[in-house]
């Protein structure tokens, strides 16, 4: 019989893997960045928030703080360096000040991950103690991440249309919010299953909304195209801004997710 903890990491392993699809998500928008040598209007912000993410989630699954979470560490561990690597491009060709922003924010997170584990290392002396501690701002700073994609449910709310919500992503959301949920309640890890099953809820909902607006995107888009106007992909290629979208004759402005 398969015991509980090789079925636990077996879903981690799965995890792992849909959660590292996510990560490599924004290299498209870097290598535009990369081609033109400027970030243009693209946001930094989800790549400093998801940078942060990461660094406290290697922190909770450190042996010392949680112990059995080393699928924990390998994700988050691979998160950090990819989104390092976005954060110093994103850094590299901003200016002004802009550039001196994003180096600010970037450095407070370090300074503040640093300051954490220590103060939670020499203060707290018990792995409960420290995995209350640190678990606790995990979970605060994903319900933050969580947010994001509300911006872009309302827009497909308002608008009647999926187009702007891609459903792989969505598809891959819903996946790792089951994956990793699946493997907190195996062994329960309450940090891990509270993130998790919100972004299983939030996933869910956007594949419900695009099973009910697909038919209608497909109509406004084929009336669009009769009519010779630009579809969202013919203009994300002429201006290279992917918050820049058309919908008849007016433009308004979306969150990247």
């Amino acid at each position: 019989m398969v015991s509980a903890d090789a079925i636990r990491t077996a879903v981690g392993i799965l995890g792992n893997a849909i959660a590292l699809a996510l990560f490599l998500s924004p290299v498209p928008t870097f290598i535009q960045i990369w081609k033109k040598r400027s970030v243009e209007q693209f946001s930094p912000a989800p790549y400093l928030a998801t940078l942060l993410n990461c660094m406290l989630w290697v922190l909770y699954g450190l042996p010392i703080v949680t112990p059995h979470s080393m699928l924990v560490i390998t994700i988050n561990g691979t998160g950090f360096v990819i989104e390092l690597s976005y954060v110093l491009m994103y850094i590299y060709y901003s200016n002004g000040k802009m550039r001196l922003r994003v180096l600010a924010i970037f450095l407070l997170e370090c300074l503040f991950v640093a300051v954490t584990t220590v103060l939670v290392l020499t203060l707290a002396h018990t792995h409960e103690r420290r995995s209350l501690i640190v678990g606790s701002m995990c979970v605060f700073v994903c319900i933050l991440m969580y947010v994001a994609p509300l911006s872009v449910m309302k827009l497909v709310l308002t608008t009647r249309s999926v187009e702007y919500m891609p459903f792989s992503l969505s598809l891959a959301s819903f996946a790792n919010g089951v994956c990793w949920t699946t493997y907190a309640l195996i062994r329960f890890d309450l940090f891990i299953t509270i993130p998790n099953s919100l972004g299983t809820l939030f996933g869910l909902g956007q594949l419900i909304l695009y099973a009910t607006f697909y038919k209608s995107t497909q109509r406004q888009i084929a009336e669009r195209k009769s009519k010779g106007e630009m579809s969202l992909t013919e203009v994300v290629v002429m201006n290279g801004d992917p918050k820049k979208v058309a919908n008849g004759h007016h433009a308004s402005e979306i969150r990247e997710v």
